[in-house]
């Protein structure tokens, strides 16, 4: 395992941050941290990252203890938090060339390849402080991918983004763990931004984990009925056909709860023989289904 985290606690002063977190990350994974504000997220990326040590527990990163290895660990990993770090006074260009020499990493060809991937090439000349929040955040990217980290720490890396600087950040982010093997801890309240890069959730509440796994595996843990949206030519009345209960949308959308996903393949087979079906959906297994299920599920 590349992270293992064990038994981890923390408090500060007489408030529980986290109590008895254990998990693991493997080499390559990115592992998206949700939960609620509070629930302990930005506690778990400061503790690996060697800023704060913890109560109890035990922390590994490859070979490295967080606790006696901080500076090691920094200077393998990139960050982003909601600060990032960024001098103000000076320009993007000027940013990235300090914290290059700082991460004895000074590649002027890769500053300037980086900042034309995250579209901040023509502004690298203006002063930080001009820079529009979206803009801060994504020179905040290309300061933490500078000497080519090993580990990523996200924090909302994409508070502040438009649409198109998501799709930037989001698809970088993919690219990073596919291609370069990064390994990435991603914490960000946009759920359906996270279904696009994310191998595995962590799920947090007041400070312990409810849930991990992957998309499909917490699916079958807690997904019970399927309800599956399908633009078909249907004009049956009434409120179930072939013995599974519907609804209708609009005159060409139809919305069907169905037992489970195998009974997908009857219901269309049965609508193909009688009318068209243009597109079938599954509106309940999104990540956001499974956030709010998991979270039901803990307080049952």
């Amino acid at each position: 395992m590349f992270i293992e985290v064990s038994e981890l606690r923390k408090s500060f002063e007489k408030q529980l941050v986290l109590e008895n977190v254990s998990f693991h990350v493997q080499q390559g994974e990115t592992v998206g941290l949700l939960g609620p504000n509070g629930s302990g997220k930005t506690t778990i990326i400061r503790l690996l990252n060697g800023v704060i040590d913890p109560d109890g527990g035990e922390m590994r990163i490859g070979e490295w203890n967080p606790v006696e290895n901080g500076h090691d660990i920094r200077r393998m990993s990139g960050i982003l938090t909601e600060g990032a770090g960024l001098y103000y006074e000076l320009s993007g260009l000027e940013n990235l060339l300090f914290f290059a020499k700082l991460y004895r990493s000074y590649e002027v060809k890769r500053i300037q390849q980086l900042l034309e991937e995250f579209q901040l090439d023509m502004h690298q000349h203006k002063k930080v402080g001009t820079y529009s929040t979206g803009m801060k955040r994504r020179l905040g990217m290309i300061k933490a991918l500078l000497h080519r980290p090993s580990l990523l720490f996200l924090d909302e890396p994409t508070n502040g983004l438009d649409p198109e600087g998501i799709h930037l950040v989001m698809r970088y982010i993919k690219k990073l763990s596919e291609q370069e093997g990064t390994t990435v801890l991603l914490c960000s309240h946009i759920l359906h931004q996270m279904e696009t890069v994310c191998d595995t959730y962590l799920f947090l509440e007041k400070g312990r984990i409810l849930e991990r796994g992957t998309k499909e595996e917490l699916e079958e843990r807690y997904i019970r009925n399927v309800v599956l949206k399908v633009e078909t030519g249907l004009s049956v009345q009434g409120t179930q056909y072939a013995g599974y209960p519907f609804e209708r949308i609009d005159e060409r959308r139809v919305r069907f709860r169905l037992p489970h996903k195998n009974a997908i393949t009857n219901l269309i087979q049965a609508l193909s023989q009688e009318t068209w079906v243009h597109h079938v959906e599954i509106e309940n297994r999104d990540l956001e289904s499974l956030y709010f299920a998991i979270r039901g599920n803990s307080y049952e």
